[in-house]
């Protein structure tokens, strides 16, 4: 588990390559969602480039493209591509590795990035596992200024509809988006009640940066049978160093050279500490 929390603290290093590279990207819900996706990719899913396609492989939907950089950060952590040519080619000409995930990549199942798509699209590829009698499981990422697209509301009545337990949605609780905090956009402090008046099963992760408690979390996902499963990650927005964390001008910015100095130590150092408890 500390090799995964450093993982998660090396993998942001190279999402701000990429960023200052490419000369933008989402910095903020990248780091905040980065531990979800470790857990995801490395404790959780039955996926792997060796079978991409199995017809019962895991599916994941990343509904929060615009945090591709850390999409792409855990896909080649986990063997799908090079690394250095997500960095070296990040938002250029040409590139596959544009600003939102694209299926030309590989290991990604789905563009994405319109808000509000993600978990209708995840209801699908659940419920055609249920007919097709498969045993795959499908996960999605949303974050929580997306949750005021009706589509998403659309999407969890139907999972509860159709009892798809092999369904299990996390919700990035940041509580900062584009335009300010989501509460005094959209508010959504009942959220656990929210999902649950529609007969989803709720888990209420403390710290969603914590590997430990996503792991946990996760875990008791498995266990719920004959309704789907959201976890509310309550995350940092910005998260690994105090130059991002908890702004709402850093969901889009590229750093200046003074920051990108002192992210980088702050980085590092939180790195090391994972690495020795």
């Amino acid at each position: 588990m500390e090799n995964l929390k450093a993982l998660a603290y090396e993998l942001r290093e190279n999402v701000i390559d990429m960023i200052v590279e490419g000369k933008g990207g989402h910095i903020g819900g990248d780091m905040s969602v980065m531990e979800v996706l470790t857990e995801i990719y490395f404790n959780q899913m039955n996926i792997s480039p060796e079978n991409v396609n199995d017809p019962d492989r895991d599916r994941f939907v990343m509904s929060k493209g615009h945090s591709v950089e850390a999409y792409y950060a855990v896909l080649a952590a986990k063997g799908f591509f090079d690394i250095k040519d997500a960095i070296a080619q990040f938002s250029k000409f040409g590139s596959k590795f544009i600003g939102h995930p694209n299926n030309k990549i590989p290991g990604i199942e789905m563009n994405s990035g319109s808000l509000g798509h993600g978990l209708p699209v995840s209801v699908g590829m659940a419920l055609a596992g249920k007919m097709d009698d498969r045993d795959y499981r499908v996960y999605t990422v949303m974050g929580d200024g997306e949750l005021a697209e009706g589509s998403v509301w659309e999407g969890v009545m139907s999972a509860s509809q159709y009892k798809l337990d092999n369904l299990c949605a996390v919700v990035d609780r940041n509580r900062l988006q584009i335009s300010g905090n989501t509460e005094d956009v959209m508010g959504h402090d009942d959220l656990h009640d929210r999902f649950a008046s529609f007969g989803w099963n709720v888990i209420d992760v403390k710290d969603g940066n914590d590997i430990g408690q996503l792991k946990e979390a996760f875990e008791e996902a498995r266990t719920v049978k004959g309704r789907p499963t959201v976890l509310i990650a309550n995350t940092v927005k910005g998260k690994g160093s105090a130059v991002m964390e908890n702004k709402a001008n850093w969901h889009h910015k590229v750093p200046t050279g003074e920051e990108l100095a002192q992210i980088k130590e702050d980085l590092a150092q939180r790195k090391e500490a994972a690495l020795h408890g």
